[in-house]
């Protein structure tokens, strides 16, 4: 008669609804990197110690380099809008679980500021960039953060040119509008 009341129990429990929506750990990630990215967007790093662990790391890709600590954390969330005014970030898609989330992102700027030694100049051009943001969670905090984009269309949208083996050149202007696939030159 036990043996049958467990196997009933099992079965009812397989059988019950699952909750709908996030469980609270998904929830509160989702928080976690929307106020992210809303420290980016802003340019106000000011309660990173609320939203990151003390000893975290934060990798930027793009660039190959990896922030330690509360402090160099803030100081490359608050990057953007040191160059840029009109910062904007939109989340584009969300994924979450119950041990980080990943946000699809596009960032949008207006460049009134040089950018260290890699754009002295200040172009005044928009710049548009998609990129994604990973975070892992550790009670509550964030452990670890990583930005992926592709700096290559910052360099073209602020005027920028690579010239390619062989004598090719990537450039954006005067591409037509539309036109994503710039020309190549001929090898002068």
């Amino acid at each position: 008669m036990r043996k049958a009341i467990v196997i009933a129990a099992l079965v009812l429990g397989a059988c019950s609804p699952r909750p709908s929506g996030p469980s609270r750990l998904e929830a509160e990630n989702e928080i976690a990197i929307r106020t992210l990215i809303g420290m980016v967007e802003s340019g106000n790093a000011e309660d990173v110690a609320g939203l990151f662990h003390p000893d975290a790391v934060y990798d930027d890709f793009a660039n190959q380099h990896q922030y330690r600590g509360l402090e160099e954390i803030a100081g490359y969330l608050s990057g953007g809008s040191r160059w840029a005014t009109g910062v904007s970030m939109t989340i584009i898609d969300l994924h979450v679980s119950p041990t980080g989330a990943v946000a699809e992102w596009v960032f949008t700027g207006i460049q009134d500021q040089p950018i260290g030694s890699m754009f002295p100049v200040v172009t005044g051009r928009e710049v548009v960039l998609n990129g994604v943001t990973i975070i892992e969670m550790e009670s509550g905090r964030i452990r670890r953060a990583a930005d992926y984009v592709d700096v290559l269309p910052l360099v073209l949208q602020l005027g920028g040119e690579v010239h390619m083996p062989g004598g090719g050149t990537l450039r954006q202007d005067p591409a037509p509008p539309g036109d994503t696939l710039p020309t190549p030159q001929e090898p002068s």
